[in-house]
């Protein structure tokens, strides 16, 4: 099992479970709308004026769908929704496996 955060650097040769850590981060790191090519791509981080227990379960539900639609290799174990949403700071983490036979 990895963890997994929103990706800094990018690795443009990297395979195999590199790849796919790479790829869910890269996920996690992009809005919704906000890839010229396809405004698809990413997740709805939209989670402005919810109490604190709702806008976890939205970033999780939300991620989930992402990761599942955008990196099927990518087999989710756990989401853990950190930080103070008071403050308006919600990061999440991902635990991911990874299926290399997909």
């Amino acid at each position: 099992m990895y963890e997994v955060e929103p990706m800094k650097n990018i690795n443009f040769g990297a395979t195999g479970v590199e790849e796919v850590l790479q790829n869910v981060a890269f996920i996690m790191a992009t809005e919704i709308m906000s890839c010229p090519l396809d405004r698809e791509f990413g997740w709805d981080m939209t989670v402005i004026d919810t109490p604190i227990n709702i806008a976890k379960a939205r970033i999780t539900a939300n991620l989930t769908e992402a990761i599942h639609k955008f990196e099927p290799r990518a087999i989710i174990e756990a989401i853990e929704v950190t930080g103070d949403g008071l403050i308006g700071s919600l990061k999440p983490k991902v635990k991911v496996s990874v299926d290399e036979s997909v």
